[in-house]
Parts: structure tokens; C-alpha cells; sequence
């Protein structure tokens, strides 16, 4: 089973939290999370892209780097471990993505890859004068769909021409095409987004649901399976749970205790204010999943609270969920998560094969 970090590019990580760590982001912080993923075996790392925070308190991801220049950064001091960059794609042209995909893939031979994002949130495109207008939660994978055929037709032959709806290219041209393949991930919860995925991703990121409840995010798994059938490609799910380690199960829980106490109210409304712009969004949905009242303070993302021991069983049976391919960790503590989770935890995992690393 594969082990990713979903690493810190923006403040505070993924607690929205005034109780929580509180830290801004920056290069160093970056490379050593990837550093350490990588001393500890760790298979990949994956950077979002976020252009405006929620306010509030705690300023949550008011504070953010750029995902591609920072994955370029980290790539050139890295050796092993795969970098996942993430393209919104309202912001970018796909075929100045491809280009930095190529310079990315020089710098680390094999070892780059790029998350798609079609965007949920309104407000963070419309202070830039991007946001199409809501009619476009309608056609946003369609729009996506193009976007990667863009690219993926100057990585494979080094020029395209298409006459689509969204983008009209004209014997565009690419060179030199990358070394290997250019991995695609996708985060889509809903039905649609799954189906974009099962069709030109190569790994769906999934999130895992509930406090120390390993297998529920099973259904979104045969969800995924179903799409993956329709489309005769092999799309496996990355899932993602954070993970809050102490000593005891008691001290752990403490911890998480402590985060929900300061949760920050404010930011948690502007959430749930542009997760509701999207009239069209069903319950299963990215949007509807992460602004849930219960537990928001994490995005509803499965949390496993333990001791190392308990940490390590609970991710096991998280991994044996028929589909997951792999398993992308936050931390509360990012660089102290890392250590711990190295030192103490992962030796204790069945399903991690240590002694080769």
C-alpha cells in the first residue's frame, strides 16, 4: 500500500482550528515535510492550490503558496519520492501547464504528476475576475475534459490542434515531450467527478470519513470501481485521513479534545457560504462532504485519533478496503507528525514493508 503527505501550502494545514498548531507556510517547512515523507518511505506527496482563505480567527489558508513553482523547488532536492503539483483549471492555460508539467519532469525524471482542479469555491476565482459564473458547476468537467486533452496530446505528440467549446488550439506545440508519463489525479467526490476520473485520471484521491472509522469511505470506493468498469481503465483511490498520534489513546484524543474546542466559527461559515453556491451539488459531492456541521473543523475528512499502535491498526484496516491503492496522511503537527508517524508507527504497520527502507 502506498503512503502519501498532503503537505502544508497553506496555514495550519488542514485544522480550521484557533486551538490547533498554528504556523504559516513557507519553502522550509515544505521540503523538510517532503524530505521526511521520503526518508520514511513514503511514495508520494501532493501539494493543493488554494488562491484565498476563510478568514476568521485563525486567518485559515489566508496565507498560501503556489503549488507548481514550490513542487519545482522541492523536486530539485528531492531523489525518490513522486511530487504532485495541482492545476486550477480556470487560472491556467493547459498548454502553459503542460509545459511547466515537461520542465518539472526534467528536473525529476518520473516523478511528477498534477492534481486537477475544477473548483468548488466561487470566491476565490471572482476576486480575480475568473469566476465564468455559476452556470459553470454545470459544465466544469467538460471544461476539464478538453483542459487535459490539451495536454495530454502535446506530452504524447508535442503539438495540438482542437476546436473545442472552451479551447481552440492551432498546431500548439510542446517540446520536448516529458521522459514518462505525466500522472493525473482527480479529488471529484460526486458521481460526475468520479466518472472524469475513471476517464482520463490516473488515481482518485477519497476522502476518508469519521473519527477513527477506517473502512466507511468504502462506498465511495465502489463508486469509484463502478466508473472505473464503465470506463475498462484501472483508476485506483488514494484516500485521504489525517492522523493525531500521542502516547496513550487518551492523550491523543485529548489533543483532538483541545482542536474542537477552537474551532473557528467564521471561517467555518465562509465555507459553508461557497460550498452552498453550487445548487447542483448532491450529497456525495466534494463541496456538500467537507462544509458538513459535524466535525467541519477537519473537512470531514477521516480522522485516526490513537496511540501509535492503534494508529497503525486503524490504517491497516483503512488500507484493505477493496480499491485503495494507497493512503495520503495530514498531520496536526506536520514536522513532528512526520517524525513520530517514521519512527513509531509505521513499524508497527502490516501493510508497509519497513525493512527495505
Amino acid at each position: 500500500m502506498d503512503l502519501g503527505v498532503f503537505i502544508p501550502i497553506g496555514n495550519n494545514g488542514w485544522l480550521i482550528s484557533t486551538t490547533s498548531p498554528q504556523y504559516k507556510p513557507s519553502f522550509d517547512l515544505n521540503l523538510e515535510v517532503c524530505q521526511l515523507a521520503e526518508k520514511y518511505g513514503f511514495e508520494f506527496a501532493l501539494s493543493m492550490i488554494k488562491f484565498r482563505g476563510f478568514g476568521g480567527d485563525s486567518e485559515f489558508w489566508d496565507y498560501n503558496l503556489e503549488s507548481f513553482t514550490l513542487i519545482s523547488a522541492i523536486a530539485a532536492r528531492t531523489e525518490k519520492i513522486k511530487l504532485f503539483a495541482s492545476t486550477a483549471v480556470l487560472t491556467l492555460p493547459p498548454a502553459v501547464v503542460a509545459r511547466m508539467a515537461v520542465t518539472i519532469d526534467s528536473i525529476a525524471p518520473g516523478r511528477f504528476g498534477i492534481n486537477i482542479v475544477s473548483g468548488w469555491a466561487p470566491g476565490e476565482y471572482a476576486q480575480m475576475g475568473l469566476w465564468p459564473g455559476d452556470e459553470y458547476f454545470g459544465y466544469r468537467y467538460e471544461y476539464s475534459t478538453e483542459y487535459v486533452k490539451v495536454m495530454q496530446e502535446l506530452w504524447a505528440t508535442g503539438s495540438c490542434t482542437m476546436d473545442g467549446k472552451f479551447f481552440q488550439m492551432d498546431d500548439c506545440m510542446c517540446k520536448p515531450t516529458p521522459s514518462h508519463k505525466i500522472e493525473l489525479v482527480c479529488a471529484g467526490q460526486s458521481e460526475r467527478g468520479m466518472e472524469f476520473c475513471a476517464d482520463y485520471g490516473d488515481y482518485q484521491f477519497v476522502l476518508g470519513t469519521g473519527v477513527n472509522t477506517p473502512t466507511a469511505y468504502a462506498p465511495a470506493n465502489e463508486q469509484l470501481l463502478r466508473a472505473s468498469a464503465k470506463s475498462g481503465r484501472d483508476i485506483g483511490s488514494y484516500v485521504l485521513f489525517m492522523v493525531i498520534t500521542g502516547e496513550t489513546d487518551e492523550e491523543a484524543m485529548a489533543k483532538w479534545r483541545l482542536y474542537n474546542k477552537g474551532a473557528d466559527a467564521s471561517a467555518l461559515s465562509w465555507m459553508a457560504v461557497q460550498a452552498d453556491a453550487d445548487e447542483s451539488a448532491g450529497e456525495g459531492s466534494t463541496a456538500k462532504t467537507i462544509a458538513l456541521p459535524e466535525g467541519a473543523i477537519n473537512f470531514n475528512m477521516g480522522t485516526i485519533v490513537g496511540s501509535y499502535a492503534t494508529v497503525a491498526r486503524l490504517l491497516d484496516e483503512a488500507g484493505s478496503v477493496p480499491g485503495t491503492k494507497g493512503l495520503m496522511l495530514t498531520f496536526d503537527d506536520f514536522v513532528k507528525g512526520m517524525k513520530v508517524f517514521g519512527k513509531k508507527v509505521q513499524p508497527l504497520m502490516t501493510t508497509r514493508n519497513v525493512t527495505k527502507r
